[in-house]
C-alpha cells in the first residue's frame, strides 16, 4: 500500500490511433499532488504498425496475437529504458509502471515480462475489475484530468482526441460531478482514411480536410450509427465505425466529412452535461489538427485551447493518467467510477507484477 507517500511513476500508453507508444514520468500521491516529468514518444515502425493493425477484432489465443503482445512489451520495456537512461535514473529510483498494454478487443501485453525487462514493479491490467464488475472499461483518465483541474474554473470539459474521442466533464470538485464518456470516432477513422487514399499515415495539420468539403448524406448516415442515441457512461471500439461509406469520395471531400464526424459527435455529447462547460481543453494528436480545432471551437461557441494553454502536455497526458492509476492502485483507491465507466460502485483495480 501507498499510504499516501508521493512515489515516483512512470506511465506507458499505446492508443488507438496505432502510431507509437508514449511514456512519462510523474511525481504523485494518486490523490492531487501531480508533478509532471520527462516523457519521450516512440513511434512504431510500419512493419510492427501494420501487424497491431491485424490483431484488430482478434481474440487473444488467435495466431500470432501473442507474439506481438511479446513484441509489444518488448518496445514498452525498451522506451522505459531510454527514459531512464537519457535522464541519468536507475530502475530504483522508479517506485511503478502503469503499464496500458494495447487495448483492442482483448487487451495486450505482458506485465511480467515488462517487469523482468525494467526491473521495476508494474501495475497492468487496469479495466479487468472494472468489466468484471459490468463497467464498460473505458475511458480511464478522467480521475486524472480532474486531478490536474483542480484549480482550474468549471465547469470544464478536457476532450481527449486519439483514435477514439473521449471527453471529461468536470463539473466540481466532488467525484460525482465528474462524468465521462467516449463522444465518437477520433483520428483513427481520418487515419485510415488518408493511409488508404494518399498513401500518408494522417491528415498532417488538417491541410487535406481544409481543402475538401463534408457530404452531407454521408455525414448523416454515420451519425445515424445507434451508439449516438447510447446515453453515458459509454465506450467505443476503435473498429465500431469503417471507411466504406466514403468510397467514391474524393481524398480531401472524406477527410473533411470525418473532421465533420468527430466535430459533430463531441458538439452532441454536450447534451448529457448538468451544465455546458466554460471551456474545452484538448488533448491527443487531434489537438495538432487546425482543421478540426477551428471548426470544433465554431461549433461549441466557448473557448477551445490546446492542453498546453493551461500548462499540461498534450503528447504525454494520457501516459501520465496510467502513471497515476499506478499509484491510486498500489493505495486500494478507485480507478474508474459509476459516472466514467458505468461500473456498479467505485472500483479499484490493476495487477501487480514485481521483478
Amino acid at each position: 500500500m501507498n499510504g499516501g507517500k508521493v512515489l515516483t511513476a512512470i506511465g506507458l500508453m499505446s492508443g488507438t490511433s496505432l502510431d507509437g507508444v508514449d511514456v512519462a514520468l510523474i511525481h504523485t500521491d494518486g490523490r492531487l499532488v501531480v508533478q509532471a516529468g520527462p516523457g519521450l514518444g516512440i513511434p512504431y515502425e510500419r512493419k510492427f504498425r501494420g501487424a497491431l493493425r491485424a490483431c484488430l477484432g482478434k481474440s487473444a489465443d488467435q495466431a500470432g496475437v501473442a507474439d506481438i503482445s511479446h513484441e509489444l512489451t518488448r518496445i514498452n520495456g525498451a522506451a522505459v529504458n531510454r527514459l531512464l537512461h537519457e535522464n541519468g535514473l536507475k530502475a530504483v529510483d522508479i517506485d511503478v509502471i502503469g503499464f496500458h498494454g494495447q487495448r483492442q478487443t482483448v487487451q495486450i501485453g505482458d506485465g511480467q515480462l515488462l517487469a523482468r525487462q525494467t526491473g521495476c514493479r508494474v501495475v497492468a491490467d487496469f479495466r479487468a475489475a472494472d468489466v468484471a464488475a459490468g463497467g464498460q472499461g473505458a475511458p480511464f483518465a478522467p480521475l486524472y484530468h480532474a486531478a490536474l483541474a483542480a484549480s482550474l474554473d468549471k465547469p470544464l470539459a478536457v476532450l481527449n482526441i486519439g483514435g477514439v474521442a473521449n471527453v471529461s466533464y468536470i463539473g466540481g470538485p466532488r467525484e460525482d460531478q465528474l462524468l465521462a464518456f467516449d463522444t465518437g470516432p477520433g483520428n483513427a477513422l481520418l487515419d485510415d482514411w488518408t493511409v488508404a487514399t494518399i498513401g500518408r499515415p494522417m491528415d498532417e495539420g488538417g491541410r487535406l480536410a481544409q481543402g475538401g468539403t463534408a457530404d452531407e448524406h454521408v455525414l448523416k448516415a454515420l451519425l445515424a450509427n445507434d451508439y449516438f442515441a447510447l446515453t453515458p457512461p459509454k465506450s467505443l471500439d476503435r473498429n465500431s465505425f469503417s471507411t466504406q461509406s466514403l468510397s467514391g469520395l474524393s481524398a480531401a471531400d472524406g477527410a473533411a466529412t470525418l473532421a465533420e464526424l468527430t466535430i459533430a459527435a463531441i458538439v452532441r455529447g454536450q447534451i448529457y452535461f448538468r451544465v455546458p462547460a466554460r471551456r474545452w481543453l484538448v488533448c491527443g494528436g487531434g489537438r495538432n489538427n487546425g482543421f478540426l480545432m477551428q471548426h470544433l471551437a465554431q461549433a461549441l461557441a466557448v473557448p477551445v485551447d490546446a492542453v498546453e494553454a493551461v500548462g499540461w502536455n498534450g503528447d504525454m497526458l494520457e501516459a501520465q493518467a496510467f502513471a497515476y492509476l499506478a499509484v491510486r492502485s498500489l493505495s486500494g483507491l478507485p480507478l474508474s467510477l459509476p459516472s466514467t465507466t458505468g461500473v456498479p460502485e467505485p472500483m479499484p483495480g490493476g495487477v501487480t507484477f514485481d521483478p
